[in-house]
């Protein structure tokens, strides 16, 4: 498996280098790769004024692949880690994956940074040669999206919410600058928020030869801009973070339509679900009851609160405790999930 790889150095900080691979969405030979290399190049460095490209070659890379599990026929899904980003785990923190069909695969998020990415490419490049022809943001957050220029390197159409476009506008100086203060200058050369006009919405169905995905736009729930992948075939519901286990869910939409979208969607028909964060599948619906519990707890206890008179500052110190003992980053999470619930639930 040959790629170009290249050294990419932040035109202002030379000294922060990273190398990173500009793939193509299929797999070339060696001479194929040198061929196209430096049109490749010469139009990279057009559109990246902030990166200088040091070096390059074309090779195989020296880059582990990020494990995978087989969930149903032609599903793989990465299981990421429970941790808050660092340098060392580069942002690999939630669950990816990717859909094998006849002639395409469709990526569905892309990890939290550009090293993640490309590891997840690795493992596609290890279950088939077929081209990337797609790559679906479930929604806004960096560790689902900010690997997600590898993709659009490739030339891959990037789908996602109605919504999504504005989200990532409104969030890019925060992104950009607090969770690259998490995990990293190397780790973010080439980790960040596409532009918004890469992202295509609208999508309803993708095909990737024999199979067909569905996608549906979901309204406010986890965020303003969550969308859902089926895959009819074999009955796997790709929920993202509309769904958690073991990692304490994170609120940054509308508990009460996060409620509603779980209620509502407990009638529909699909044998697994794979959850943002959490094991690769679980059982639906079963498997979101966890969410939905904790969502549930998180809204009576704060309606107590309110009711009581409590001030924001007092509720938040016990909304939630409750649920301690189910989460893991309890501590990192809950709060904030108790502020975004008071903040909602006082003008009910």
């Amino acid at each position: 498996m040959i790629e170009l790889i290249v050294t990419i150095c932040l035109a202002a900080q030379p000294q922060v280098c990273a190398p990173h691979l500009l793939p193509q969405p299929a797999p070339m030979s060696e001479p194929q790769c040198r061929q196209a290399a430096p049109d490749r190049l010469s139009d990279w460095q057009a559109a990246n004024p902030g990166l200088t490209v040091t070096s390059w070659d074309c090779a195989t890379p020296d880059i582990p692949a990020l494990s995978v599990t087989q969930i149903a026929p032609g599903i793989w899904v990465h299981k990421g880690l429970h941790q808050v980003p660092t340098p060392d785990n580069a942002g690999d923190l939630a669950n990816i994956g990717f859909v094998v069909g006849d002639t395409s695969v469709a990526v569905i998020d892309a990890g939290g940074s550009r090293d993640v990415a490309e590891r997840l490419l690795m493992a596609i490049r290890q279950v088939t040669d077929l081209p990337v022809g797609w790559l679906v943001l479930s929604h806004m957050h960096p560790d689902h999206t900010m690997g997600a220029s590898l993709f659009r390197d490739m030339g891959v159409p990037i789908l996602g919410h109605r919504d999504l476009p504005d989200a990532l506008a409104n969030r890019f100086r925060t992104y950009d600058t607090n969770y690259g203060r998490l995990i990293g200058p190397e780790r973010m050369i080439l980790s960040n928020v596409i532009a918004p006009a890469t992202i295509t919405t609208g999508v309803a169905q993708i095909d990737l030869g024999g199979r067909l995905l569905d996608l549906t736009e979901v309204e406010t729930a986890h965020t303003d801009n969550d969308l859902t992948v089926f895959d009819p075939a074999t009955g796997t519901l790709w929920m993202a973070d509309l769904v958690f286990a073991e990692h304490t869910p994170a609120l940054d939409g509308s508990i009460l339509g996060w409620l509603s979208v779980l209620t509502d969607m407990q009638s529909f028909q699909a044998d697994r679900v794979v959850p943002g964060h959490g094991p690769v599948s679980l059982s639906w619906p079963d498997g979101m009851q966890a969410t939905r519990n904790y969502l549930a707890a998180i809204a009576d206890e704060t309606r107590a609160a309110i009711a009581s008179g409590e001030s924001l500052s007092d509720a938040i110190k016990h909304v939630g405790e409750s649920q301690r003992g189910d989460w893991l980053l309890f501590d990192e999470f809950n709060p904030r999930n108790a502020t975004a619930a008071f903040t909602e639930l006082e003008w009910e």
